[in-house]
């Protein structure tokens, strides 16, 4: 069965913007010839006039699957600390529209994307000579409780859209951008029919996995619950969330289209795609651990008002969320945005130990699993950050595979875009931001210790391996190249973005790592509100962090953090044994659970 897709899945974002170049990236369910037009926005006697500035456009298109384009128009050069508008034109044999021929430009339309008065969404950058403000967050769950405070965001630049030296410049995202593990009853379904769509197949999983040829594998894997038992023996994946995990690139895909965009909810219920859990149930849709046959013993009907419960408490909260994601998409269409993953954007405990990733690279199916979670990140999030750093080669191969996968034979090259993805990938970036940000790749550089570490727990004494350093030695030789060829100097303040924090709080990094931490490793299942993955938990890499961050030589070293669910302002000096001097301002997010941050604001001085 076909679906009605809206033409334009989700954007525009403004991702990365240098004087000489600007990214806007968008996802269309149609090929389009796109090129940007770019206005100078002054006010003139209280009203709004626009300079057209002459650019060039070079659009870079890459086709994901039949329904899927996501795209990069690049420009330039720009003037800086002015306000700059943009509009979108859209070309193809069929039809030719704007963005403002979609209702996005007019201020009272439901679907705007313009603040106040002015004629086009805008952003600006800011010169050396001005403090900076920046907003930065993490850990967004659909169906989290609260408010989506992403959408407070928009609120701020409202409040401040014609004064620059007011408004926030650059939004980073920390990590935990989807939840590809954790996903709500009410949508599992919902994004495996729409994921199909997007790319026009289903992808052919039963080679990776014969397992899955077999039933009950065979029908639950399509069923709301019913991944649980593949996640934890068929890829290796250690989330005790994981009954809807996702598992194909289509999946991955239509996950960022419902965080950032009402596009594809607003389609989805026009054509009735969304089910009751009571109509769920009578179609068999439902995964229910036994046969589904009336009457339901006492135990059974206890499982099923359990499962109930939840399914419409999860529903209810998708609900509130929905009404956000038209700031959401406003937000990102005026300030340029840098991203990175942590564990969640792939699954959860993601590299955790190098036990943990052995398994999964020895689990044909989880392997596949963790290239498409990568897969979608670098579309939707990684190549917008720094679109210089994947050349040729890498492109080539993304192009190949989703032309394989989008024909129906995805094997073809299936080897190729594994190894891609799997091997030694850049996924750090040096941002153009004034002052210049490090964002730092803390889940596949790693270097797990070998030497064992007892571990007491109880009577209980084991030799287990050391927590990793998050980062190894080679990274952070190529992030020290790469800032210095950015053009940053010592003396300079310096953002560096590290989803877990470098600080923590004592008395919970102490707790998971003497109790929680030793269960896990025992190979016990555990519960907790806490992440705990730091800095702290291997000493090494704690020293090296400070060590590299005060060889470096900045004037006051920044660090934006999220990950762990608690929220902590840390101010330190480090005083090392050779009498050098590290400032530190560590910002690490509060959660609020839904969208954890995000409305956090900070005023940087560039010197």
């Amino acid at each position: 069965m076909g679906f009605s897709l809206p033409t334009v899945l989700t954007g525009p974002l403004i991702r990365r913007v240098e004087p000489t170049q600007i990214f806007i990236w968008i996802a269309t369910s149609s090929r389009f010839r796109i090129h940007a037009e770019l206005f100078l926005m002054k006010r003139n006697e209280g009203n709004w006039t626009e300079q057209y500035l002459h650019t060039h456009s070079n659009t870079e298109t890459i086709q994901f699957g039949k329904r899927l384009f996501i795209v990069t128009p690049a420009q330039g050069p720009f003037p800086q600390d002015q306000l700059l508008g943009y509009n979108l034109f859209f070309n193809s044999h069929k039809e030719s529209f704007h963005l403002g021929d979609l209702g996005w430009l007019s201020p009272n339309h439901s679907n705007s994307i313009v603040y106040g008065d002015l004629t086009y969404p805008t952003f600006f950058m800011n010169s050396s000579e001005k403090p900076c403000r920046l907003l930065y967050g993490s850990c967004r769950k659909l169906h989290g409780k609260g408010e989506d405070t992403l959408a407070l965001g928009d609120d701020q630049i409202s409040q401040q859209y014609d004064h620059i030296e007011d408004r926030p410049g650059s939004l980073f995202l920390l990590g935990d951008q989807i939840y590809a593990d954790d996903v709500p009853d009410p949508i599992i379904r919902v994004i495996s029919q729409l994921g199909e769509q997007l790319i026009g197949q289903k992808e052919q999983l039963e080679p990776l996995d014969s397992h899955l040829n077999d039933e009950p594998l065979r029908t639950s894997i399509h069923q709301i619950n019913g991944r649980q038992f593949i996640m934890e023996n068929l890829c290796h994946f250690t989330s005790s969330s994981a009954a809807n995990h996702l598992i194909e690139f289509g999946e991955y895909a239509v996950m960022y289209l419902l965080a950032w965009s009402p596009a594809l909810w607003e389609s989805s219920y026009e054509q009735g795609l969304f089910e009751s859990f009571e109509e769920a149930l009578e179609n068999n849709h439902i995964h229910l651990h036994f046969q589904a046959h009336h009457p339901f013993t006492k135990k059974q009907q206890q499982v099923i008002k359990q499962l109930k419960d939840r399914y419409n408490e999860q529903q209810e909260l998708l609900t509130t969320i929905q009404y956000s994601l038209y700031k959401v998409r406003r937000l990102l269409a005026n300030i340029p945005s840098y991203m990175i993953f942590d564990d969640h954007d792939i699954t959860d405990d993601w590299n955790i130990s190098s036990t943990w990733r052995k398994n999964v690279e020895q689990a044909p199916l989880g392997k596949h699993v963790v290239a498409n979670g990568l897969s979608a990140y670098w579309a939707f999030q990684g190549w917008g950050n720094d679109p210089d750093a994947f050349g040729p080669e890498f492109i080539s191969i993304m192009n190949n595979y989703f032309h394989g996968l989008r024909k129906g034979d995805m094997h073809n090259y299936h080897n190729h875009w594994i190894e891609l993805l799997w091997k030694e990938q850049q996924w750090h970036f040096i941002t153009p931001t004034i002052p210049t940000a490090v964002v730092l790749d803390t889940r596949t550089k790693r270097d797990y210790a070998l030497q064992p570490k007892p571990v007491s727990l109880g009577r209980i004494i084991e030799d287990t391996p050391q927590p990793p350093q998050l980062i190894n030695q080679r990274e952070w030789q190529q992030v020290t190249k790469q800032l210095y060829d950015s053009g940053w100097r010592a003396g300079r303040p310096l953002i560096v973005v590290s989803a877990p924090p470098v600080y923590g709080m004592g008395l919970i990094e102490t707790f998971l790592h003497d109790y929680v931490y030793p269960l896990r490793l025992l190979g016990m299942k555990t519960q907790t509100t806490f992440d705990f993955e730091a800095w702290k938990y291997n000493g090494r890499g704690f020293t090296n962090f400070l060590e590299q961050a005060a060889n470096w030589g900045p004037s006051e070293c920044i660090i934006l953090s999220g990950d762990v669910h608690y929220g902590s302002s840390v101010f330190s000096t480090v005083t090392f044994s050779d009498s050098r001097e590290l400032k530190v301002k560590q910002f690490t997010e509060l959660p609020n659970e839904k969208a954890h941050g995000f409305s956090r604001e900070m005023r940087v001085r560039s010197n």
